[in-house]
């Protein structure tokens, strides 16, 4: 599992890698711009429910990964978070149901890696 660690919490949110590989792609993306966006999730292993966080470019991000390699990403499936990141509800995933999702995406697209 990767770890996100957000502003001055010292408790990370755990995610799985390639999941947090197209968080960070996205995040990097709108940050770079300038541009926050609201990052909600659930169904991971602490049973809170929907946890949100705002991701602007002063609030500090880690990212650390458990593969050494850069995950390989759908790149239609990481336009569509893109697009939803960019919706007024920010970017929503589940994390019991992301790969579904992924892999519907998948025939008609090519793979990228993560940065």
């Amino acid at each position: 599992m990767a770890k996100l660690y957000y502003g001055s919490d010292t408790t990370p949110v755990a995610l799985p890698d390639r999941l947090l590989s197209y968080i960070k792609v996205i995040a990097a993306t709108k940050l770079r711009r300038n541009e926050s966006f609201t990052l909600t999730w659930t169904g991971d292993d602490t049973g809170d429910g929907r946890q949100t966080i705002w991701l602007q470019p002063s609030i500090a991000l880690r990212f650390v990964f458990e593969t050494p390699e850069p995950e390989q990403l759908v790149g239609e499936y990481l336009r569509q978070l893109a697009d939803q990141s960019n919706s007024s509800a920010g970017l929503m995933l589940d994390v019991r149901t992301w790969e579904q999702a992924e892999a519907a995406a998948r025939p008609a697209s090519r793979s990228v890696h993560a940065a």
